[in-house]
């Protein structure tokens, strides 16, 4: 299962009664065999549940969440720790995997997710195959930045921009079917995302 805000508070809470060792032992069964993250769509949950950082969300798979926030709001940039989840819109994921594990993407893996009040389930993943809903490529697109923001597209980060406008991008967090249903959208939001269906 994977691990937001609350859960990587749960994983501190549990590493100091354990100690570090049984921490580290813990943390290694979520591992492949080959080193990489054993990510499965449990770990992508309401995406309102995550950290918000200047209006993307990040959490930590292994509960490192204090250093991935490090780096999603150094101004200088920076390399995620493994573990690290980026999202955007409730469809999409990054996700940072251990040193090594694929030198073309920094180690990162896109996720086009189809989320449901069941939960997520994963249509695609990988690298260079993964397409969004608008069409786009998430390997292509995030190749651009700049080395410093390791991958991270914002504005000023070298990507191409997103056919979203910050209003599109709240409203598609907001209407996450894994989340609560008492953020309640306005009629201006349900008319954004209508447009979004005829975009899409």
């Amino acid at each position: 299962m994977g691990m937001n805000g609350s859960g990587c508070m749960r994983l501190a809470t549990i590493g100091r009664t354990l100690g570090a060792g049984a921490l580290a032992t813990l943390l290694a069964a979520g591992a492949a065999a080959d080193g990489a993250l054993d990510v499965d769509a449990d770990d992508f949950g309401c995406i309102s549940e995550m950290t918000p950082v200047r209006g993307f969300y990040v959490g930590n798979l292994l509960g490192d969440l204090d250093a991935t926030l490090a780096v999603a709001r150094s101004e200088d940039g920076g390399t995620y720790p493994p573990g690290s989840v980026v999202q955007l819109v409730p469809t999409e994921a990054m996700v940072k995997h251990p040193e090594g594990y694929n030198a073309a993407t920094r180690d990162w893996e896109f996720f086009e997710l189809d989320p449901s009040p069941e939960g997520s389930a994963i249509r695609v993943r990988g690298f260079a195959d993964v397409v969004n809903r608008f069409g786009g490529n998430c390997f292509a697109c995030h190749v651009k930045a700049e080395p410093k923001w390791d991958m991270i597209c914002e504005t000023g980060h070298g990507c191409d921009p997103i056919p979203l406008t910050a209003d599109m991008t709240r409203v598609l967090q907001k209407a996450d079917p894994r989340c609560d249903t008492s953020k309640a959208l306005t009629p201006e939001d349900i008319e954004l995302l209508k447009a979004l269906g005829a975009a899409g």
